[in-house]
């Protein structure tokens, strides 16, 4: 089916795109990056070793696995440094999907590799596995720093696997991936001291060097500089606080010079707010209006934990940011007609894109799943919106389907998902499509959206699980 796609004007309001090239970088980097490792340990004598006893054939591929574990490390810490070109070109959902599979590839890696050189020297020095392992971290430079990183890096890999995770607030996690970093810097001296692919070529040591500083410098960079700057440029502070509902409130905040914030609709932030302890855990939230350059709103459901703290906030605290991120936003925009589904809070950014967004009365049609109509967010805006801007509105409530995987409520179950998308938005196919809501919704959304005959390049969505 041939989709009709017409040029369309720019939003309102500030935002940033970055070169389509980036991701043809990245996967370039990674590649040359793999080969280059490969080819340090060939020129190291790997291939010679791999023909010799079998100590020294555990011991060679001892050193591979701990050279990809430790170049893949540093590509997940700068995949994960927020680099802007970076995370506009593919989006927080989609980089935490590739930090994720690079950082358990990694994980494992390092795990053969310890493995791997404690069993490849205690054969070669005719010792049990026990004694040789204590040899090796007593007696070795940067060997007990390299213990207690591998630990550190343990921690964090268990509370990333989902089931952890799922017993963890997101603050607490959030907290504890932090040690990863402690984690790399513990195991640089024992590369430096006893890495023989470091220690014995120059050649290594200009590229290992290159990659600790690169990855040293994003981390500092984007993750603890620019958000200092922002915060200090910015200065922003709460002025209100507004109860939406039993369990969701607004939070306005202002500043000086937020004319120069690069942000639009769509985006969302990492906010610290300074009310007392708990300030060190930064939760991310979406924009809930059109940053116009004087304030920013956010709205937020008590799901428990800092989400619970906001409603306690007072007019005059100062809040720390970081961002902003995300790529919800108008420049993935390529159709003139548009339509936006939501689900409970998830209508934050929406609620955003609706205000920012160009388009005629008749081309924009919003669809608002929640569970119960009291839990419909910020409606009476969302009303106002549609009438000024000729909306179309179509608000669902009710519990999900109880025997599929559907993104209607239990009252619509006899529709099939994608007839009933085209029946409440027929201009679909012809529109970019805009979705927010539990990342397993927003899963059901789009896959009766694609068999409905939407290309998938006219879907846009963010998922924010962690």
């Amino acid at each position: 089916m041939t989709t009709n796609v017409a040029p369309v004007r720019p939003a309102r309001g500030r935002q940033s795109c970055a070169a389509p090239w980036w991701r043809d970088l990245v996967t370039a980097t990674c590649w040359t990056r793999a080969t280059v490792v490969a080819g340090l340990w060939l020129s190291g004598g790997g291939l010679r070793q791999l023909n010799g006893a079998a100590g020294d054939q555990l011991t060679s591929l001892g050193r591979l696995t701990g050279l990809v574990a430790a170049d893949l490390l540093l590509m997940q810490v700068v995949l994960m440094a927020r680099v802007p070109a970076i995370e506009r070109s593919y989006g927080q959902d989609e980089l935490a999907r590739r930090h994720r599979l690079v950082g358990f590839t990694s994980f494992n890696l390092m795990m053969a590799h310890v493995v791997l050189i404690v069993f490849g020297y205690a054969l070669t020095a005719h010792r049990r596995v026990l004694p040789e392992t204590w040899a090796l971290v007593r007696t070795y430079p940067g060997m007990l720093l390299a213990t207690a990183g591998t630990a550190l890096l343990v921690l964090v890999t268990v509370t990333s696997i989902r089931m952890a995770r799922r017993k963890l607030r997101y603050e607490s996690w959030h907290l504890l991936h932090l040690y990863a970093y402690l984690g790399v810097g513990f195991s640089v001296p024992h590369e430096i001291w006893t890495g023989a692919d470091f220690a014995s070529s120059r050649p290594a040591r200009l590229y290992w060097w290159a990659s600790y500083l690169l990855a040293a410098a994003a981390v500092i960079g984007y993750r603890v500089a620019l958000p200092a700057y922002r915060t200090l440029l910015h200065r922003l502070v709460v002025t209100e606080v507004v109860r939406e509902s039993a369990d969701v409130v607004s939070v306005r905040m202002t500043g000086r010079h937020l004319h120069r914030l690069p942000v639009a609709a769509g985006q969302f932030f990492v906010f610290r707010f300074l009310d007392g302890s708990g300030w060190t855990r930064g939760n991310p939230y979406s924009l809930s209006a059109l940053p116009d350059g004087r304030e920013l709103r956010i709205t937020v459901k008590d799901l428990g934990g800092e989400s619970a703290r906001l409603a306690q906030v007072r007019p005059g605290t100062r809040v720390l940011i970081e961002g902003p991120y995300g790529r919800l936003t108008a420049d993935r925009r390529r159709a003139r007609r548009l339509v936006f589904i939501a689900n409970g809070i998830g209508i934050t950014p929406i609620r955003a894109l609706l205000e920012a967004l160009d388009y005629a009365p008749g081309e924009a049609t919003l669809i608002y799943r929640a569970r119960t109509p009291e839990d419909f967010v910020l409606w009476t805006e969302v009303d106002a919106i549609a009438r000024d801007r000729g909306v179309t509105v179509h608000y669902l409530a009710g519990p999900r389907v109880a025997d599929r995987t559907s993104w209607l409520p239990a009252s619509a179950a006899q529709w099939p998902d994608p007839h009933a998308l085209l029946h409440l938005a027929p201009d679909l196919l012809q529109a970019d499509v805009y979705v927010c809501g539990p990342p397993p919704w927003m899963d059901a959304v789009q896959a009766a959206a694609v068999r409905a005959g939407l290309p998938l390049d006219q879907f846009h969505a963010e998922r924010f699980s962690w």
